[in-house]
């Protein structure tokens, strides 16, 4: 006979236990079924994850009755001494809140969806507040960021980029590293970053789990998961610009974040209303593109491979990106590789370092994109019709082949560059340029504002006006308190054969 027992059959892998905690057992309790007849019963609670469709993650209970005060306390502290066994958890967090962000719930969310949790887990925080843009960024670079086990920003993808340029900064500083340098070897970022979804876009957490919800987020960092991401560096000449890990976009996502940047008073709306305005406006720019094929990388953006947790692609393709490392290093790699140039008219050309999956777009703009293979999939979408351009936009909202079109063509790199016409012609007369810039955007677009020569880059939400970039992915470059998006099964439970139903 058990010596303990439980009101429910349950398996839980250790590594997804929460907590365990002693209960007291009140009268309606001691009174239901077999403890009714017992003097004393003593509890203990394991709170654990439970999986729900779809990734979300919640927090459950279970209670075990035990009738020997000795043997209860006993469970407590061998199950509390396997969670001690679970180093990758952290137990000191430094938090950012954005109060501002989104629907400016952020602070809210934080004090009564995760801090509870948190606490139930015996996690430390040390939180902050912010005040104004680049606070989180500007106090990582002073901080005391070796007494934590991770850094949480609460808030949408601006705030994620915010905490993730100022660690990364913090840590190129610590090591001497010039970022103005493209092709200086930056140092790995090791520290893990948690995201709590509460912002406006929240792309980058909803492509790393699978789910916009901050339940679930606190969770994946309670658990103490982890997952490597990419992360691409963007200069101009010998000039730093940005780190972007999911999107950099020209032209269409570009013109979009310009203009809704105007209408901040709109709300999220304003992205809605900005995108059919540059629909209908229909720009194309001409320059040229310059990139290394990333020809470590086992998959491609074309098959049906998505990234996945424990990702048999990105871990491949890292192995042998190390081994060309070794073979003649990276400085004579990125030196002698052959380079592939394009020069062409495009309406966008998009650098995607992950699928940049939302509610909106599941798929996102590059289905098959990897999170951690060291590469960046390129996408150049020419000059075409307004029609067939609103056929290849629609098709991230279905289950088509988005890059099934003459006019669309994808490219997995690990390096690029590009220079727009007008930067290109900068020795000749600027004056003369403008006059025959503007007399080509007449005649291709009589019914519209003629008289942008140049778009601006979209990184991560940001813009940045430089048309002449260069850019460079960095393998594996930060860590998330993430575990990618796991696969879907009939049970959503992943059970384990080191459970606690095994144990009692």
């Amino acid at each position: 006979e058990r010596s303990c027992v439980c009101t429910e059959n349950c398996f839980v892998p250790t590594s997804e236990i929460i907590a365990v905690e002693e209960t007291e057992l009140n009268k309606k309790q001691r009174n239901i079924g077999k403890w009714q007849k017992m003097a004393k019963p003593h509890a203990f609670t394991v709170y654990y994850v439970k999986k729900a469709r779809n990734h979300r993650w919640r927090c459950s209970d279970v209670t075990f009755w035990c009738v020997d005060e000795h043997l209860c306390n006993q469970w407590i502290q061998a199950l509390k001494e396997l969670l001690e066994m679970q180093k990758s958890r952290p137990k000191h967090l430094l938090v950012y809140i954005n109060p501002y962000g989104g629907k400016r719930q952020g602070k809210s969310i934080y004090e009564q969806k995760v801090a509870p949790l948190f606490s139930l887990a015996s996690i430390s925080t040390d939180v902050v507040i912010t005040e104004h843009a680049n606070h989180a960024k500007d106090n990582l670079l002073e901080v005391n960021i070796n007494k934590y086990d991770g850094v949480v920003c609460v808030g949408g993808d601006g705030m994620f980029s915010e905490v993730m340029h100022g660690l990364i900064g913090r840590i190129q500083k610590d090591s001497g590293i010039d970022q103005n340098n493209p092709k200086a070897p930056l140092v790995q970022c090791n520290i893990r970053i948690g995201i709590i979804p509460a912002g406006s876009t929240d792309c980058i957490c909803y492509s790393t789990v699978g789910i916009s919800d901050p339940v679930t987020s606190a969770l994946h960092i309670i658990v103490g998961d982890c997952q490597p991401l990419d992360v691409s560096s963007v200069h101009h000449n010998n000039t730093f610009l940005k780190y972007s890990v999911s999107l950099l976009g020209y032209g269409f996502y570009g013109d979009i974040l310009k203009d809704s940047e105007k209408k901040r008073w709109m709300g999220p709306m304003r992205y809605d209303y900005s995108g059919f305005k540059t629909f209908l406006s229909h720009h194309y720019y001409e320059g040229t593109i310059s990139f290394q094929p990333a020809k470590h990388t086992l998959g491609s953006p074309r098959d049906k491979d998505s990234c996945r947790t424990g990702c048999y692609i990105c871990k491949k393709s890292v192995q042998q990106l190390a081994e060309q490392h070794k073979e003649c290093g990276l400085k004579h790699e990125e030196d002698e590789e052959e380079w592939k140039v394009i020069k062409g008219k495009f309406l966008a050309i998009n650098a995607v370092n992950m699928s940049c999956a939302c509610p909106r777009s599941p798929k996102g703009l590059s289905p098959a994109a990897h999170l951690a293979d060291g590469s960046a999939d390129l996408i150049l979408v020419r000059k075409c019709s307004r029609f067939d351009f609103l056929r290849y936009l629609v098709r991230h909202t279905n289950q088509d082949d988005q890059f099934d079109f003459s006019f669309v063509d994808v490219y997995r790199v690990k390096s690029f560059q590009f220079t727009s016409k007008l930067s290109e012609d900068n020795e000749s007369n600027i004056t003369d340029i403008g006059k025959k810039r503007f007399g080509q955007f007449c005649r291709d677009h009589p019914a519209c504002c003629c008289n942008i020569a140049n778009s601006t880059w979209n990184c991560d939400g940001e813009t940045l006006d430089s048309s002449a970039i260069q850019v460079r992915v960095h393998c594996q470059f930060v860590k998330l308190f993430a575990r990618g998006i796991e696969e879907n099964s009939k049970d959503e439970a992943a059970y384990s054969q080191s459970s606690i139903e095994q144990l009692l």
